[in-house]
């Protein structure tokens, strides 16, 4: 089978992991489709892939990625379904749509076919994603490992329980718009403080990456390091003092499960 992955949708998400792909396989290999023709074309032409239509890539892809909005899923997968039911050879369906369970997309398509149902976050757009990843209705091992192997330039997969993937998608999937705006509020208090803009700006996303990188390579827990920076009547003390007074780590716990919340209700 000549085309071996298919994205029905190119917007940011299915944009981002294709154009991931497309840093492994290329052409007649990875083939885009979107309502918006231009906007698959465009993409096509960026990443070397092949502009495609819904039906073509239900008809010949063995990985076909479902990357649209939950509200219009139902209706994507009823003008395929038949190509599906046809189809002789094996492919996988990968969905990535929140709060649709494997089991939903099983009854959207109208037939029992192997799901993978990923979580990703805009991360993969430079490759440093996160990637929640589950199996439904007998994905194999190697299609697992072909799966992984085609998105290795996307980030960090990790295989997670379906019943776990909506809570973990709260913080891996949300949770890159709270740290933009934590780095944001960091870089507007250094500017109150005198700091040019830009400046300020540097050194917020500077000393994110770093902490990050501190969190991944040391494996201490977040406590430990944040200890080692607060000396005793020190500057870093009285901030996180100023962090807990505004109920900082509240706030936090609190817009994961208001994230969990509404993916819930999107059910």
């Amino acid at each position: 089978m000549s085309n071996t992955f298919g994205f029905i949708g190119a917007g940011n998400m299915g944009g981002a992991l294709a154009t991931a792909i497309s840093r492994k396989f290329s052409g007649e290999e990875l083939l885009i489709s979107d309502y918006d023709n231009e906007k698959a074309k465009n993409l096509a032409e960026k990443i070397s892939a092949t502009c495609s239509d819904n039906e073509t890539i239900a008809q010949k892809c063995k990985f076909i990625f479902l990357a649209v909005k939950p509200q219009v899923m139902e209706s994507v997968l009823s003008g395929i379904k038949n190509i599906l039911k046809n189809r002789n050879e094996r492919f996988v369906l990968v969905t990535m749509a929140a709060g649709l369970s494997a089991e939903k997309i099983s009854l959207y398509a109208d037939g029992s076919y192997p799901i993978i149902r990923i979580m990703p976050n805009t991360p993969v757009f430079v490759g440093e994603g996160m990637i929640l990843c589950s199996t439904y209705g007998g994905v194999t091992e190697a299609e697992i490992n072909a799966f992984q192997n085609a998105l290795e330039f996307a980030g960090k997969i990790d295989m997670i329980e379906e019943k776990f993937i909506d809570a973990a998608g709260s913080l891996s999937g949300c949770g890159p718009a709270f740290v933009y705006m934590f780095a944001e509020a960091l870089a507007d208090g250094a500017v109150e403080c005198g700091i040019p803009r830009d400046k300020a700006l540097s050194y917020s996303y500077q000393t994110l990456l770093g902490a990050a990188k501190m969190l991944i390579e040391t494996g201490k827990h977040p406590a430990t390091l944040k200890d080692e920076v607060c000396s005793p009547g020190g500057t870093t003390i009285a901030g996180v003092h100023a962090l807990e007074d505004g109920a900082f780590r509240s706030s936090c716990m609190n817009a994961i499960k208001a994230a969990y919340k509404r993916t819930l209700e999107l059910k």
